[in-house]
């Protein structure tokens, strides 16, 4: 991983600012290689540093993964990055095109992204210390996929 991250608002093609373990980045990865979007990765270790680098900051301020500069401009939230590459690419699309079943996507995401992750991510278990941290996490992923979506 490199030590100093560059920050690329002049290049033409994405930058994903990223880290192996976040599902929030993992999700614009996805995302990215279905459209057949080419980017350039620039790695953010969280754990070793929990995103403190200088420089990152000037990236996000939240000091959060993902990050993704594309098109002259800096995105820091990945469902906000999910709606804007299917805005801007529409060709294979992320959502179905049925109204009830892209309904149905946007719950899980809703539940993925507003009930489960933030509740088990990185900060958060840090925060609750070791003893705790994997009963927390397990609830807070059981109960969001207790809902009935299909």
């Amino acid at each position: 991983m490199p030590a100093i991250l560059r920050y690329r608002d002049d290049c033409i093609d994405p930058v994903l600012y990223t880290y192996f373990r976040s599902s929030c980045s993992w999700r614009v990865r996805i995302a990215l290689a279905w459209k057949g979007i080419e980017y350039e990765s620039q790695y953010v270790n969280l754990v070793k540093d929990g995103g403190q680098q200088e420089d990152y900051s000037t990236i996000n301020p939240m000091k959060q993964v993902p990050a993704l500069v594309m098109n002259g401009s800096t995105m820091t939230q990945s469902v906000a990055m999910l709606e804007y590459l299917e805005e801007v690419h529409p060709e294979k699309p992320l959502l179905p095109k049925d109204p009830l079943e892209r309904v149905k996507v946007r719950e899980i995401v809703s539940v993925i992204s507003g009930g489960i992750q933030p509740l088990q991510n990185l900060s958060v278990l840090q925060k609750i210390g070791d003893e705790g941290k994997m009963e927390w996490g397990k609830f807070w992923i059981d109960k969001g996929f207790q809902g009935k979506f299909i």
